[in-house]
């Protein structure tokens, strides 16, 4: 991978996807892109590259953003969001509807989940969490809701019963989240730089968590004007903690830790 290629190659997935890649990414950035070179028999980024830029409707353009796209993700991270989320939806009137726009391998979307589950009780029969992510490959992982056991065990025991299934037989050391706390997600591909999005609003919560930092300023402030009218007039937008979009939009103000709210 030439110097030329690892510019061509930022400047394709900040096209894509928004994502800036750092120099110092470059290792991690041939490590992941090398397996799709074996996989058309390649040895040379400029021909891959070339490959993809002649098709720029190409199906492998997938298969490179999901290559370059980070997944970091836990259940119940960054904890003390999920009691704020309770406190906000706890008294609310009609349908709770929650978007969760990174929703990576799905233990956000299903934290948010159980977090409306135990907040509402029967009425979470009638709540929804809309999780997206550009990510084809991890979305289908999050849309299979099975989990390595020690990833569940994290959470409390209770949590775990009530919420989750454990693997017998060949599926031993595995937790499937059960099909009443699956119904309240659904799960569907969005590339938050799309010049259209196909979802709707209002929503009474926007989680967007540590997914803004892989985008430049000016992305991050379009990005936001779009969230601001998808959110109700009281609606709360979750941050990440090494996030700050106070200097970034006037569309949204700081109202707790790493907690937005309309301007």
């Amino acid at each position: 991978m030439t110097d030329a290629d690892f510019r061509r190659i930022r400047e394709l997935i900040h096209q894509r996807a928004g994502i800036v890649l750092a120099e110092h990414k470059r290792e991690m950035v041939y490590s992941r892109l090398a397996k799709r070179l074996r996989h058309y028999g390649l040895t040379r980024f400029s021909d891959y590259l070339a490959r993809l830029e002649r098709r720029p409707d190409a199906k492998e353009w997938e298969a490179f953003t999901n290559a370059l796209t980070t997944n970091l993700t836990a259940f119940f991270r960054e904890a003390h969001h999920f009691p704020q989320l309770a406190k906000h939806v706890q008294d609310r009137a009609g349908a709770v509807r929650v978007w969760c726009a990174a929703a990576s391998t799905g233990e956000e979307p299903y934290s948010i989940a159980i977090t409306l589950s135990e907040t509402l009780g029967p009425r979470a029969a009638d709540a929804k969490v809309l999780a997206t992510d550009i990510d084809t490959e991890a979305l289908a992982k999050a849309r299979a809701g099975i989990y390595p056991i020690e990833q569940v065990h994290k959470m409390d025991e209770a949590r775990i019963k009530r919420y989750f299934q454990r693997g017998t037989g060949g599926q031993v050391g595995l937790a499937r989240v059960r099909p009443e706390l699956r119904h309240m997600v659904e799960f569907e591909v969005l590339n938050l730089l799309a010049p259209g999005w196909s979802i709707k609003g209002p929503f009474d919560a926007i989680f967007c968590r540590n997914t803004m930092i892989y985008f430049d300023k000016s992305t991050q402030a379009r990005i936001l004007e779009r969230f601001a009218p998808l959110l109700k007039p009281d609606g709360l937008l979750f941050a990440g903690h090494s996030e700050n979009f106070s200097y970034i939009s006037q569309a949204f103000r700081l109202r707790g830790q790493t907690i937005y709210t309309l301007a």
